[in-house]
């Protein structure tokens, strides 16, 4: 499983508007945001790499006007870590990966009042984001570029998910374009007022339902704790490997 979750990083990367094959590692870079959480590489499951690879990656993102950061799946190279801390690199986070399939899926009751649809427009996409960005303590705002970049995602395969209720957007999520069978859902959020109420794992289903329909043979995510971590769980998501967020500043 690890293997294919790596692969699929890979593939999603390269859809990046910049890409760079830098020995070993692929970078995706978006011109429109300085977000390392959008500008980062990952390596190539079971390519061997050295600490002159691990410079040269660093002299790329100097080069792209982007901070050195990689995501990955810590089992399909063993030996970078050590190289990264090694050149100056910090951990961000390590976190367990879960997967679900159609066959381990479940369904969870949408709360009543509440509508589950995917917005067709860039009006309706923007009070996604806004509701995603709020939702996880961020400006509530959207700009051309994000309201962009998630049309992009659809229109390449990928998902978004609003939840609708009769005050506007309270909730939402998006799963990434699929690559080789395997999509990544994330970005699972919900308002304040309506949290404790089974939303998220109403929307993590429906999501992964649909995903499912579209042929995806395997989707993953990441939990932020132990409370969504449960939420995952009763919606068909097991624990399948871990990933590790490094970076340098």
């Amino acid at each position: 499983m690890d293997l294919r979750i790596q692969r699929s990083v890979v593939s999603y990367l390269r859809t990046r508007p910049k890409v760079l094959e830098i020995g070993p590692f692929v970078a995706g870079f978006d011109p429109d945001t300085d977000s390392p959480f959008i500008n980062y590489a990952t390596p190539l499951p079971g390519a061997a790499v050295t600490a002159a690879d691990v410079r040269g990656l660093v002299e790329a993102f100097a080069g792209a006007g982007r901070k050195p950061r990689l995501e990955y799946v810590t089992s399909s190279s063993p030996e970078l870590e050590n190289l990264l801390l090694d050149a100056g690199f910090a951990v961000e986070a390590r976190h367990e990966y879960l997967v679900c399939t159609p066959q381990s899926s479940s369904a969870s009751r949408v709360p009543e009042g509440i509508l589950l649809v995917e917005p067709d427009s860039d009006r309706d996409r923007a009070a996604l984001i806004v509701t995603l960005n709020e939702a996880f303590g961020e400006a509530p705002q959207a700009t051309e570029t994000d309201i962009a970049r998630l049309r992009r995602d659809q229109d390449r395969g990928g998902l978004a998910l609003a939840a609708l209720a009769a005050g506007g957007c309270v909730g939402g999520g998006q799963a990434m374009p699929p690559q080789d069978g395997v999509s990544e859902i994330g970005g699972i959020g919900v308002a304040d007022r309506f949290r404790r109420r089974g939303l998220g794992g109403a929307i993590t289903a429906e999501i992964a339902r649909r995903m499912f329909g579209r042929g995806v043979e395997i989707a993953w995510l990441e939990a932020g704790g132990d409370d969504s971590w449960r939420v995952y769980e009763r919606v068909g998501f097991r624990p399948a490997g871990r990933r590790l967020y490094i970076s340098r500043d």
